[in-house]
C-alpha cells in the first residue's frame, strides 16, 4: 500500500487489490484538513488553558492511535499475495475486477463519511474505520473467491473515506492557538507508522522468510488493536460544521428575541423570517455560494485545478503500481519481493521533499505553472521509465521519485489555497477538490481498467498515465508562457520596484483579499 503522503486528505491516499498501494496513512486531503485549522482558527475550548494535562493526554492518546493504525505490515505485499499461489488470482483479474472497485467505493462512501464525521463528531467514524480495516484482513485471510475480493476493495475505499475524520478530530481537543502544533503531531504519527510499518513488513519477508498468509494475520492482529483503541478515544465536544452552526443559530435566536421592537410585535409576520428565507441566510450556503469565488482567483484556480488533476493521475499510478512490479519481476520467493522497503524509502523521500518545500523562495504569483510544468514533465518522464524497463530496481527508483516530485508540491498547493480562506470554506473547497479527483478517477478506471471498458493490462495503462501527464505538461508550460510573458509585458520600464520581487521571493500565502460572503462575513475572518 502507498506509504503515506500529508492531510485532507485525504489520503491515502495511501492498492490495486492494490490495496497495497492504499494510500499512505494521511492523505493529501487530511494535510489540507490540517492546514485549514493550522492557517484559520475559529472559537474553540477555553478550558484547555486552564488544564493542560487533560488536552496533552487526549492528543498523546490520539496520536498513539495514529501510529498504532497505521502499522499494517502485510499492505505492501496485498497484490504479491493475491497473485502468488496461495490466492491464485490472475494479474488480469486483479488489474480489471478487484482492483477498480477501491475507486469507486470510496467516490461513493466520501461525501458521505465527510458528512458524517462532522455530524458524529469523529469517534464514530473512526470505529467504522478500524471494522472496516478488520474486515478487510479477515477477507484476504479467510476469502478465495473474486466476488469476496471486491468486497475487500470495498471496504479499503471506506477505510479511505473515513481517514478525514483522525485528521479533523485532533483539532476538536484543543483551543485555536494549539492547531499547528498537534498538526504537526498528529501527521508525525502517521507517518512514523507507515515507515515503521514497511519497515517491518519487509524484515518479515527478507529475513524472517514468512509466508504471505502469516505476514497477514499479523497484521489483522495489528489493525484488531487500532479498533480497539478507537473504542477508547474521548468523545470530542464540538465540530466543524454542524454542532458549530447549531450554537451560532441559537444565539442568533436569542439576540433577535432580545432586540425585537414594539413594531415587530404589532406585525409578527414581518418579524418571522420564512424558512425559505432562513435558509438562504445560512451560513453553510453562504459559504457554498463563495466558493464560486475561488475560480476568479487565478492563483487559487490553478491550484484547486492541480490538486483535481495531478492528484488523478498520481493515485491511479499508486494503486496500480503494484500489479506493475509483478509484471517487471514476478519473484519465485516471498523473501525477494521488496515492495515494503521501497514504500518506506518513497515515505522518508516524500516527508523530505514536503518539508524541503516549505524553504522554497520564489514568486509563485508569477512562477507556479512553471514549476508545475516541469515537476508534471518529470513526473511523466518517470512513468515513461517504469513501463518500458525490464530492470525492477529502475522502476523502483523510478516509483519513489515519483512520489516524492508529487509531495514537494502537496503542501504548497495546500497552503496557497487555506491561507486565504476561512476554515469552514477551506474545508469545502478541499473537500470538493477531493471529490472532484475522485470523479476523474472513476471514469479513467471505467474506461481504461475496468473489464466493463476496454480492460487494459497494466503496462498499457502506464502507458495511459503517461499520455495524461504529458497533456497536463504541455497546458501547463502553455499557460507558464502566458503567464510569465504577461508579466513582463506589464512591468515598468525600470523593471519593478525592488518592494514588489522583496515581497515575492518566499513561499508565502496568497494574498488574503478582504473578500466578503454574501451574508456579510468576512472571507478572512
Amino acid at each position: 500500500m502507498v506509504a503515506e503522503d500529508t492531510a485532507l486528505s485525504g489520503d491515502l491516499s495511501d492498492a490495486d487489490n492494490e490495496m497495497d498501494l492504499k494510500l499512505p496513512a494521511c492523505e493529501d486531503g487530511d494535510m489540507a484538513v490540517s492546514a485549514c485549522e493550522a492557517l484559520s482558527p475559529s472559537d474553540g475550548p477555553k478550558e484547555e488553558a486552564r488544564d493542560p494535562r487533560k488536552w496533552k493526554w487526549a492528543v498523546a492518546f490520539l496520536c498513539f492511535y495514529g501510529f498504532m493504525g497505521s502499522i499494517k505490515p502485510g499492505e505492501p505485499f496485498i497484490t504479491p499475495y493475491l497473485l502468488s499461489p496461495e490466492k491464485n488470482f490472475t494479474r488480469q483479474e486483479v488489474t480489471n475486477e478487484i482492483t477498480p472497485v477501491l475507486t469507486y467505493s470510496y467516490m461513493v462512501v466520501l461525501v458521505p463519511a465527510f458528512l458524517l464525521t462532522d455530524l458524529m463528531r469523529y469517534k464514530p467514524v473512526l470505529i467504522i474505520q478500524g471494522i472496516s480495516q478488520v474486515v478487510i484482513w479477515l477477507i484476504l485471510l479467510l476469502g478465495t473467491s473474486l466476488l469476496e475480493m471486491q468486497f475487500m476493495e470495498f471496504f479499503y475505499g471506506i477505510t479511505m473515506a473515513c481517514r478525514v475524520a483522525y485528521s479533523s478530530y485532533i483539532f476538536s481537543l484543543v483551543s485555536p492557538t494549539l492547531y499547528q502544533r498537534v498538526a504537526g503531531y498528529s501527521r508525525s504519527a502517521v507517518l512514523l507508522g507507515v515507515f515503521t510499518s514497511s519497515v517491518l513488513g519487509q524484515l518479515c519477508m527478507s529475513v524472517a522468510n514468512v509466508s504471505f498468509y502469516t505476514l497477514n494475520a499479523i497484521s489483522l492482529g495489528f489493525v484488531s488493536f487500532g479498533m480497539l483503541l478507537s473504542l477508547c478515544l474521548p468523545w470530542p465536544k464540538r465540530s466543524l460544521f454542524f454542532n458549530r452552526l447549531r450554537n451560532q443559530e441559537q444565539k442568533e435566536l436569542v439576540a433577535a428575541a432580545a432586540s425585537k421592537s414594539e413594531l415587530d410585535k404589532i406585525n409578527p409576520k414581518d418579524a418571522v423570517p420564512s424558512s425559505a428565507s432562513r435558509w438562504k441566510n445560512t451560513v453553510v450556503l453562504q459559504m457554498l455560494l463563495e466558493v464560486r469565488n475561488v475560480l476568479k482567483r487565478p492563483n487559487l484556480r490553478l491550484w484547486c485545478l492541480w490538486w483535481v488533476f495531478n492528484s488523478t493521475g498520481y493515485y491511479l499510478v499508486l494503486f496500480y503500481v503494484h500489479i506493475l512490479w509483478n509484471k517487471v519481476y514476478p519473484a519465485k520467493e516471498n523473501k525477494h519481493v521488496y515492495n515494503g522497503a521501497v514504500e518506506a524509502a518513497s515515505t522518508l523521500l516524500s516527508t523530505l521533499t514536503s518539508f524541503t518545500a516549505g524553504f522554497v523562495k520564489i514568486r509563485w504569483n508569477v512562477w507556479s505553472e512553471l514549476v508545475i510544468g516541469v515537476i508534471t514533465a518529470l513526473q511523466a518522464g518517470l512513468l515513461l521509465l517504469m513501463l518500458s524497463t525490464d530492470n525492477i530496481w529502475v522502476c523502483y527508483t523510478a516509483y519513489v521519485l515519483f512520489r516524492g516530485f508529487y509531495q514537494f508540491l502537496v503542501p504548497i498547493a495546500t497552503f496557497q489555497i487555506a491561507s486565504s480562506l476561512t476554515k469552514e470554506l477551506c474545508a469545502l473547497v478541499f473537500g470538493i477538490n477531493t471529490f472532484l479527483g475522485t470523479i476523474l478517477k472513476t471514469i479513467i478506471n471505467l474506461i481504461f481498467a475496468d473489464k466493463r471498458g476496454l480492460a487494459l493490462d497494466v503496462k498499457s495503462q502506464f502507458m495511459v498515465y503517461f499520455v495524461y501527464f504529458i497533456i497536463l505538461t504541455v497546458v501547463y508550460f502553455v499557460c507558464a508562457a502566458v503567464v510569465i510573458i504577461r508579466h513582463y509585458r506589464n512591468q515598468p520600464a525600470g523593471g519593478g520596484g525592488a518592494d514588489e520581487q522583496a515581497a515575492s521571493t518566499e513561499l508565502h500565502p496568497v494574498a488574503a483579499e478582504a473578500e466578503t460572503l454574501s451574508n456579510g462575513i468576512s472571507a478572512n475572518a
